[in-house]
């Protein structure tokens, strides 16, 4: 075969390029993408949370989730921490848990009925609640009606071991008249006008102060007061009225602290690391204690050292310190987040309608649920003085636990009601219910009649 002689299927310079060697070609590696780095998974799960949290029915959830949570782990704390005390009392070591429950059932079921009511409903039921609630707080300063515990005469009697507490129902009461009040002036124009602004709003709520002092429950009154600057801030009260009513607000305050040596005393417990003399302190004190035994993660649940007679009100004022001591910093860290959740979720439900009365309610349960957690936390650590004010959801209390529950409810009908929220419920009922079924089959059996062969 001749040298030159072509390969069947090659062409000539195929043929004369087979014994040379070729180049060596870089290969270019696709450029990264510019959304791929070390950052990018951190940058994407912050993107996700935003638009998670941007959602319309984020604080339906926020709402219903986080008191749910407040809720059980109340009952879970109450249990741990007052079966000593029925146990010292010659009660089974369920007995405060018992009443506890049932409370929270009763309130579950109230929470529900709020969160159905329209809100035309809860307007109209602001009256009735407020006046009922003024004539509950009259009996309790009728002698042989009225209850004294602590010191405090702000309870009634309702047979056997249930008792009530009816200035717990006058916060309640102050925010479903106050808001309503103020929607309607709100709607006639009239908020800009001082006079309108304060009267009968500031008169009503020092009418329920007052009777709330003649028991001597200061923390109460302290809530009370709150709720009452809440509600004039929102109405948009002029700087230099708010700080003169709250000028006003803290005299009264200094002069019954002044002219209390009891309260006094409470004052000079902040910051305490000893009981002091005559152990005026010793439950600041002894609440501390319960904190700092806990650690990063607590001694375990039902393991507490303080409960077993050595810190008063363990179960009621004081559960945060036993829950301190028993799920540690976690614990108390997860009821803060909590709450913070809880008042995060009402400010943005308040801050996104358009109905004045739903702002105003709103505005003023958050106002109540915040202001109470921090007062009642502040004084457990040290912060505040001891106010005797109740843990909102958590602490034992079935006076207490009722009507914030139906304030939740509130928050939670307030949330449904959003335009957004309301469009994406109704795009989450189910497409094949009991009326679309129904409705569906009568139309197909209405069909069938129809045709002239009768067959199916």
């Amino acid at each position: 075969m001749p040298a030159k002689q072509m390969l069947p299927g090659r062409r000539p310079s195929a043929v004369k390029a087979q014994g040379r060697k070729r180049p060596a070609v870089k290969v270019k590696r696709p450029a990264r993408p510019a959304g791929r780095g070390p950052l990018t998974g951190l940058r994407r799960t912050q993107q996700q949370l935003r638009r998670a949290w941007d959602r319309p029915l984020t604080a339906y959830y926020l709402i219903f989730g986080s008191s749910l949570l407040i809720t059980v782990l109340g009952l879970v704390m109450v249990y741990s921490a007052s079966m000593i005390k029925a146990l010292q009392l010659g009660l089974g070591d369920a007995y405060f848990f018992k009443k506890q429950f049932l409370a929270a059932l009763i309130g579950a079921v109230l929470l529900l009925v709020a969160s159905r009511m329209p809100v035309k409903l809860h307007r109209a039921l602001s009256y009735p609640v407020l006046a009922g609630t003024l004539f509950l707080m009259v009996l309790v300063q009728v002698p042989g009606i009225g209850v004294s515990i602590n010191g405090n005469q702000n309870w009634i009697s309702l047979g056997g071991p249930f008792m009530l507490q009816p200035s717990e129902f006058g916060k309640l009461a102050l925010i479903l008249w106050g808001a309503d009040l103020l929607a309607r002036k709100g709607d006639k124009g009239l908020l800009s006008q001082w006079k309108h602004l304060l009267v009968p709003l500031v008169p009503v709520a020092f009418l329920l102060l007052g009777l709330i002092m003649l028991g001597g429950d200061m923390g109460t009154a302290m809530i009370l007061g709150a709720i009452l600057f809440g509600l004039l801030w929102l109405a948009g009260a002029p700087t230099r009225m708010f700080v003169g009513v709250l000028a006003f607000a803290g005299a009264i305050v200094a002069l019954l602290i002044k002219t209390s040596p009891h309260r006094m005393d409470r004052l000079e417990c902040i910051g305490a690391t000893e009981p002091g003399k005559n152990d005026l302190c010793w439950q600041a004190v002894h609440g501390i204690y319960a904190l700092a035994s806990g650690g990063w993660f607590g001694s375990g649940l039902g393991a507490s050292v303080e409960k077993w007679g050595q810190l008063p009100e363990a179960h009621t004022d004081f559960i945060f310190a036993i829950t301190g001591e028993e799920l540690g910093l976690a614990g108390t860290l997860s009821v803060l987040a909590l709450f913070a959740a809880l008042g995060y979720a009402g400010i943005r439900v308040a801050g996104r309608t358009e109905d004045s009365f739903v702002r105003f309610a709103a505005g003023g349960v958050t106002t109540w649920i915040t202001a109470q957690a921090v007062i009642n936390i502040g004084a457990v650590l040290g912060l505040l003085p001891i106010a005797g004010v109740p843990l909102p959801l958590f602490s034992y209390g079935g006076s207490a636990l009722l009507p914030t529950m139906f304030a939740v409810g509130l928050l939670i009908a307030f949330a449904r009601e959003e335009p957004a929220a309301r469009a994406a419920l109704a795009m989450r009922q189910p497409k094949t219910g009991w009326r679309r079924t129904g409705s569906r089959w009568k139309s197909m059996r209405r069909r069938v009649k129809k045709r002239p062969s009768g067959e199916r």
